[in-house]
């Protein structure tokens, strides 16, 4: 397939090209590290949880999904528990309760937040600067 439009320069990609592992790793919570790539309208994490963790029951601004790319987890939302497993994606209201219980295979899932989570841009700024 001919292509008709130029590559980006380096300066170019840099702008608009992040790969998750460059960026710092973060302690989220007790068990749960991420890498948080910020945007305009949207902060987006990529999460490792280990086995056996709780993650306490909390809320924010933000809507929020879960896309779980490994493992499983019970999430609670309002008081519910939804099973999660590779492939699904859980969709929490803003300022909605939810908690997680990760099961004994660990978590790995994308987490997308709108608007963007300040706290979290907070934290990868002062690793940044640290």
């Amino acid at each position: 397939m001919q292509k008709k439009e130029p590559y980006a320069s380096q300066k170019e990609l840099s702008k608009r090209v992040v790969h998750y592992s460059d960026v710092p790793l973060l302690k989220l919570a007790p068990g749960a590290n991420g890498h948080i790539v910020p945007a305009a309208n949207i902060t987006l994490s990529f999460v490792t949880v280990e086995p056996n963790i709780y993650v306490p029951t909390h809320h924010h601004e933000a809507e929020q999904l879960i896309i779980v790319i490994d493992g499983a987890c019970d999430a609670t939302v309002e008081g519910k528990l939804y099973p999660l497993k590779k492939g699904d994606v859980l969709i929490i209201p803003s300022n909605v309760e939810h908690a997680v219980y990760v099961s004994d295979k660990g978590l790995k899932s994308i987490e997308v937040f709108s608007p963007p989570r300040e706290d979290l841009v907070a934290k990868l700024k002062k690793a940044l600067s640290s």
